[in-house]
């Protein structure tokens, strides 16, 4: 087959989770002997090779304003695509549902990966929130299929929309913990605590930073992230800390990156809106002691290797924890690397290969008659916080621990998983 990946800032993957799902999924789809066409957003300048990994790489520019980057990039990706008819598309992020008609119209099956909650972030306020409210609408209605990496995500659709999708979480790589490169970062294996986010409110670089603050916590805080168009939020985060924090802005040496993970004391993920974070991922994969904001999405992954936090002061007392119990805190690493086998790029790859193989059998004729409309139930569902209608998968988080109960080290009894109750 000849597969797009529309979208995304293309490959390599050096930004967010659309990213490291193209490149991952695409380059197994290429060994398995289909073409894979990725479309990258290039800036002026920027090298431009023709393939990667395999895959073939279209380079298209796109406005560098917060509201037009992904639309205007996506717009000329789509007119491409018209010329150069792909068998199926794989159109990520919901806010491009507005050009699925269009691919249609040509004839080209698609499937849309929704990503998260996008209309939830603080930075999507007015007109910015009400477009993505209509976008998760029209991906249901013009979609043959719709994909959601979390199963919150495809709790939500089900609910607002009775609209089925095709789970497919992403992966987690398993990383050795060599720690060769901390010393160029003045760190030593095990003696720091991390946090890896763009910055931006929803995932709440802020608290855990006020919550380490507030802490008696021996060990500094390393912070690696940024945010391209928050200046504001940036500053607020940096007026926070104090001299045990360290600011180190993006790391895009992966190699690096990789030992930070793998030899951090805790891993903070405040992450509280998106589906099933490849941070995260990294992080279990890496055997990081995570302390997650409380949400069903951290909770599907991270079970009962994890604690979790709401509040800056339930950041500081877990920090003082897990400093105080160094051997719990290395024992519920060991726990969420086991979990981390629960994610497979292999499988999530086979599980792509297999929903294109469906749309081109059924050649873009599901949702023409048999796809929802696109109209909400008009019931507050708020699934990130595990409201009403929505309610934790509990099924599902008991399925991956029966799956490795065999080989699964158990969290000590006297350290409670968490303090605060499920969502929902």
């Amino acid at each position: 087959m000849r597969i797009a990946l529309v979208g995304t800032r293309g490959v390599p993957a050096r930004y967010g989770g659309f990213e490291t799902c193209v490149e991952q999924v695409g380059l197994r789809l290429v060994k398995a002997g289909h073409e894979v066409v990725v479309y990258c957003r290039t800036e002026d300048g920027a090298e431009r090779p023709e393939t990667f990994e395999g895959m073939q790489l279209v380079h298209l520019p796109a406005l560098r304003k917060k509201s037009l980057e992904t639309l205007s990039h996506t717009a000329l990706s789509v007119l491409h695509l018209l010329r150069h008819k792909p068998d199926a598309a794989i159109v990520f992020n919901a806010a491009n549902s507005v050009f699925l008609p269009v691919l249609r119209a040509r004839g080209i099956p698609v499937a849309t990966h929704v990503d998260g909650l996008e209309w939830k972030r603080t930075k999507w306020q007015g007109a910015g929130r009400l477009y993505y409210r209509m976008a998760e609408s029209l991906a249901v209605r013009w979609s043959d299929a719709l994909i959601a990496d979390a199963q919150g995500i495809a709790d939500y659709y089900d609910a607002e929309f009775d609209a089925p999708t095709d789970l497919i979480a992403y992966g987690a790589p398993i990383l050795d913990d060599r720690s060769d490169r901390l010393a160029e970062l003045g760190l030593t294996s095990r003696g720091f605590h991390l946090v890896v986010a763009r910055f931006e409110p929803e995932n709440h670089v802020d608290l855990v930073v006020e919550g380490y603050r507030r802490s008696g916590a021996q060990l500094p805080l390393v912070v690696v992230g940024s945010a391209p168009y928050a200046d504001e939020h940036t500053a607020r985060i940096h007026s926070l800390a104090d001299e045990r924090v360290r600011f180190l802005g993006g790391v895009w040496d992966q190699d690096l990156l990789d030992q930070l993970y793998a030899n951090c004391a805790t891993y903070l993920h405040g992450h509280s809106v998106g589906g099933t974070n490849p941070s995260l991922l990294r992080a279990i994969g890496a055997g990081a002691a995570t302390l997650a904001y409380d949400v069903t999405f951290n909770r599907e992954v991270i079970a009962d290797s994890g604690r979790y936090f709401r509040t800056a002061a339930d950041v500081a007392r877990e920090i003082e924890r897990a400093e105080a119990s160094p051997e719990r805190t290395r024992q519920r690493g060991r726990r969420a690397r086991q979990l981390a086998a629960n994610y497979d790029w292999d499988d999530v790859a086979d599980s792509y290969e297999q929903l294109c193989q469906r749309l081109v059998a059924e050649g873009g004729r599901l949702a023409r008659g048999q796809r929802p409309s696109g109209r909400r139930n008009g019931i507050d569902t708020d699934v990130t916080l595990g409201g009403p209608t929505v309610a934790a998968p509990v099924v599902d988080v008991a399925a991956r621990l029966a799956a490795s109960a065999t080989t699964a080290t158990a969290v000590p009894a006297e350290e409670p998983v968490s303090s605060v109750r499920w969502a929902g």
